[in-house]
């Protein structure tokens, strides 16, 4: 009756009894079963470790009554006992409801798991997620990279998705500022080699397991009665201004802040061309824009500059500082801390631009001036 259910009426009848007992002799209790096959046997259970039963002719000369300690207590499972779970089975399974689902759900479960498993996502992960726009090689599918000794796991690029980096913040322990930097210096490799764009973009972190970025869709200012009214400017110089203008904004808006600080500082130099001119020029718009700047943004600029003037600052560590390579105040746009120093600098920068297109040029920025 080995392996045969006790659904089966047959296999009932054929069974006497089941007798269990938890005494130890060479093994953690013993179990033998009476049957009638037709006649009458006992089947005995013996441990994987009693060797010397497991060989050929050893059913005949073992010793049923020897495997009991001098003193035992059994269990014994009578047919009627098993006769009973039977029909009691037989009416649970009739009144059971169907199953909700056919169990594909633990299917995607495990699957999940071993996809968590394949990124190195860890009990105590927290990530911290970008996005990438960039045209360098990528990998197809969700890929853990080993880049120097951190872990990062890059997303590919789908319909709804951008191209992301993950990298958990607790597992490589990095800060923000840090992993900043490192998912940085990586893309700035990428683009060496492949010799192609990769920009990071915004992200956010606290991400148990890595997340896809969507794709941008950025808000807009649309007008039910839009009314234009420009004119191409006559001037070259506005011309070069307003175009020069527009290439920072964007650089500013995609990631390309360095660029942006230099543009912003171009629309300047414009009108005031020469160092001291430019120096000059902003000693005296710094404090007519300095009031319409964001506080937190005015104390951290006052408290990078130190003694030295607002106009020196700006012309010695913005403009000189991305523009060459070989001054004191050196910038390093990996650098999560430069980035936001940079992000500072084109802020104050194009007030200022702005301040000298409109006061300078005397450009309007209404769209229906009629200029």
């Amino acid at each position: 009756m080995a392996g045969k259910p006790l659904s089966s009426a047959r296999v009932r009848a054929s069974a006497r009894a089941v007798m269990t007992s938890m005494a130890r002799l060479n093994a953690h209790g013993t179990a033998f079963i009476k049957v009638h096959t037709p006649g009458k046997r006992i089947v005995n259970f013996v441990s994987q470790m009693a060797v010397s039963l497991h060989r050929p002719g050893a059913e005949v000369t073992y010793d049923n009554d020897g495997q009991f300690t001098p003193a035992a207590r059994l269990l014994s499972l009578n047919r009627s006992f098993f006769d009973r779970i039977a029909k009691e089975t037989e009416e649970i399974r009739k009144l059971r409801p169907p199953p909700v689902g056919d169990g594909s759900e633990y299917d995607a479960e495990e699957a999940e798991q071993r996809r968590l498993q394949k990124l190195g996502v860890k009990r105590n992960s927290r990530y911290l997620t970008i996005g990438v726009d960039n045209q360098v090689t990528w990998p197809r599918e969700e890929t853990l990279v080993n880049f120097d000794r951190f872990a990062l796991v890059l997303l590919p690029k789908t319909k709804d998705h951008i191209q992301s980096i993950n990298i958990d913040l607790a597992n490589n322990k990095l800060s923000i500022d840090e992993a900043r930097t490192v998912w940085n210096r990586f893309l700035s490799i990428m683009a060496w080699c492949d010799d192609q764009f990769a920009v990071a973009q915004d992200g956010w972190a606290g991400n148990p397991v890595p997340m896809p970025v969507s794709r941008r869709d950025l808000a807009f200012t649309t007008a039910y009665h839009w009314i234009f009214d420009r004119n191409i400017p006559v001037d070259s110089d506005t011309r070069r201004a307003l175009a020069l203008y527009r290439e920072a904004r964007n650089a500013e808006q995609n990631h390309l802040v360095s660029y942006a600080v230099l543009n912003y500082y171009k629309v300047i130099e414009i009108g005031h061309p020469e160092g001291p001119q430019t120096r000059s020029w902003l000693a005296t718009a710094f404090p007519v824009v300095e009031p319409r700047l964001d506080a937190e943004l005015m104390q951290r600029f006052h408290s990078e500059r130190g003694n030295s003037s607002p106009e020196s600052h700006i012309y010695d560590s913005y403009r000189l500082a991305v523009a060459h390579a070989s001054t004191k105040t050196k910038s390093d746009p990996d650098c999560s801390k430069e980035i936001t120093r940079l992000h500072d600098a084109a802020e104050i920068l194009r007030r200022l631009a702005r301040h000298f297109i409109a006061s300078e040029l005397k450009v309007s920025d209404c769209t229906y001036s009629g200029d």
